[in-house]
């Protein structure tokens, strides 16, 4: 559908005057544009249409996201550092003072203002980079950590779940109606010789031992924006902000960052943990959270890599199962590579386990 711009942009408290709106980014569950005004006084702004496939509840949605960009810029002007437009994410509301709008169509919006320059970066070139992007999740999670994760609702329900994940999976291979389960014993074996340890934040969590917080729970280091000069500036993504455990965000991007090869890389040998991101990111992150962090909660972080690349590698696996009805394919054993390059990444990051540990308890003393 081709949309009309100059009418939706005017249902939105913008500045100036639209002069052109254009695809923007590299997204895939929502549909991004950069609006970019007449004025040279005026800003710029995103424009979004929000998914409500995959997001059922849009309004609930929607008011995660402004109550967590209105605390995170309450909080940032209490310090009397920063710029809040450069730094936090800035909805722009709608000409009824509405977070989002719904059109004609049945289409729903929300628009931000375009935080310019700014770079970000899929791979992790090094630890520097990589302790930025540690600093701007962990200051996140600082600035939110008098919001209680009670206050928002679950966008997706148990996205990270790892015992919903492994019902689901155990219920698929069951059914095995693509008789695929013969083909992959060694993966399936793989599943069956941790899951128990990966019911373990979970378990802390129904023990009262660690809190619910509000996480990210997509941590994809892209999800960071850095300046011109490569220092953190603002933490992005917000549709799946939710309460969840300090594991979901630091484990994840664990998971994507400090893996040697791509997430679906078939020749093994190049999946590695590259420790040195590793490392970076952890300064970063804990330089900004270890005041806030409980000790169960540090001790359990470097299991938190670990129970990301799991559960990814087990929804890829899950998939294949299922005949590839989830994730998006290329070829057809590709859910199958993605699963063993997650796994070989576990396994990588089993073996340097004391190492992590070891950096960790540095950084906290």
């Amino acid at each position: 559908m081709k949309h009309n711009f100059n009418k939706i942009s005017r249902h939105f408290q913008l500045q100036g005057t639209l002069l052109t709106c254009d695809p923007y980014g590299s997204g895939h569950i929502n549909e991004t544009f950069l609006l970019k005004t007449r004025e040279q006084t005026s800003p710029d702004y995103i424009l979004q249409r929000i998914n409500n496939t995959i997001f059922a509840d849009i309004h609930g949605l929607m008011e995660n996201i402004r109550k967590v960009t209105s605390h995170l810029h309450d909080k940032l002007i209490e310090t009397g550092r920063g710029n809040p437009e450069k730094e936090i994410l800035t909805l722009i509301p709608t000409i009824e003072d509405k977070a989002y709008l719904i059109d004609e169509y049945g289409n729903y919006w929300r628009m931000y203002l375009y935080i310019w320059p700014n770079k970000s970066y899929d791979i992790v070139p090094d630890g520097k980079i990589a302790f930025e992007g540690g600093k701007m999740f962990g200051r996140f999670q600082k600035l939110l950590s008098d919001l209680p994760g009670d206050e928002l609702v679950e966008t997706i329900p148990d996205f990270h779940n790892i015992e919903r994940r492994l019902e689901t999976f155990y219920q698929i291979l069951h059914d095995d109606k693509f008789n695929r389960a013969a083909g992959v014993k060694d993966e399936i074996q793989f599943v069956e010789n941790h899951h128990m340890d990966m019911r373990t934040i979970l378990q802390l969590g129904r023990d009262g031992q660690i809190p619910k917080r509000v996480t990210h729970n997509d941590t994809k280091f892209n999800n960071v924006l850095l300046d011109e000069n490569n220092r953190g500036l603002c933490v992005i993504d917000l549709d799946t902000v939710m309460p969840g455990y300090i594991h979901y965000d630091f484990g994840d991007t664990i998971r994507t960052a400090t893996n040697t090869g791509a997430e679906d890389e078939p020749d093994l040998s190049k999946v590695e943990m590259d420790i040195d991101i590793f490392n970076g990111f952890a300064q970063g992150f804990l330089s900004e959270t270890k005041e806030i962090l409980s000790k169960i909660e540090i001790d359990h972080l470097v299991f938190s890599g670990r129970l990301l690349t799991y559960t990814i590698g087990l929804r890829f696996l899950t998939d294949y199962l299922n005949g590839d009805s989830y994730f998006r394919t290329h070829r057809s054993d590709h859910n199958i590579e993605r699963c063993r390059a997650q796994f070989k990444l576990f396994q990588s990051q089993l073996r340097q386990e004391e190492q992590m540990i070891g950096i960790i308890k540095s950084i906290t003393v």
